[in-house]
C-alpha cells in the first residue's frame, strides 16, 4: 500500500508543493516527495528554504 501523497505550502508566500506536479521550474518531476526534494531546493516562487514549509494535507 502506498502512502497519500502529501501537500507542502510555503510559510512565506503560500506556493503549494504537490508531489503530483513536481516542480517543473526546479526541474523536480513528479512523483517526487517532499522529504526527497534535494537540501538545496528552494520555494520556485520566493526562493524559501524547505524549513519554511508546513504540511497542508
Amino acid at each position: 500500500m502506498t502512502p497519500a501523497k502529501e501537500r507542502y505550502i510555503c510559510a512565506n508566500c503560500g506556493y503549494i508543493y504537490d508531489p503530483a506536479v513536481g516542480d517543473p521550474m526546479n526541474a523536480i518531476p513528479p512523483g517526487v516527495e517532499f522529504a526527497e526534494l534535494p537540501d538545496e531546493w528552494v520555494c520556485p516562487m520566493c526562493y524559501a528554504t524547505k524549513e519554511q514549509f508546513d504540511p497542508l494535507d
